[in-house]
């Protein structure tokens, strides 16, 4: 079992930075890729960005390219996503997961592919 527990979510203007973190615990961190998700009611959940298990590889979702950025601290067991410029409609509630992976590079942007997920945190970006 891995537990993960997201923070750093609130309220925040367009334009502004938030930086999301998850804490991972249970399993050895370095076994596992990481993602970042996110939804909002109604919808169904959308991959933001993942980072594989040693750094090699992130992607990014189009909506968030080029303003979000995922990095994991294994010394921490903590993976993070840094959100700049953000926009009204990036407001959601975002989701950490965790994917047992076999390789240093792999990545996946399918929810179906993830095994653990943390509880959300909401983000909320007001125009």
């Amino acid at each position: 079992q891995v537990q993960l527990a997201e923070s750093g979510g609130g309220l925040v203007q367009a334009g502004d930075s938030l930086r999301l973190s998850c804490a991972a615990s249970g399993r050895t961190f370095s076994n596992y890729a990481m993602g970042w998700f996110r939804q909002v009611p109604g919808k169904e959940r959308e991959f933001v960005a993942a980072v594989s298990r040693s750094s090699l590889s992130t992607t990014y979702g189009d909506s968030v390219k080029g303003r979000f950025t995922i990095s994991r601290d294994s010394a921490k067991n903590t993976v993070y996503l840094q959100m700049n410029t953000l926009k009204p409609e990036d407001t959601a509630v975002y989701y950490c997961a965790a994917r047992q992976e076999y390789t240093p590079w792999g990545v996946s942007t399918s929810t179906r592919q993830y095994d653990y997920w943390g509880q959300g945190t909401q983000v909320t970006v007001s125009s």
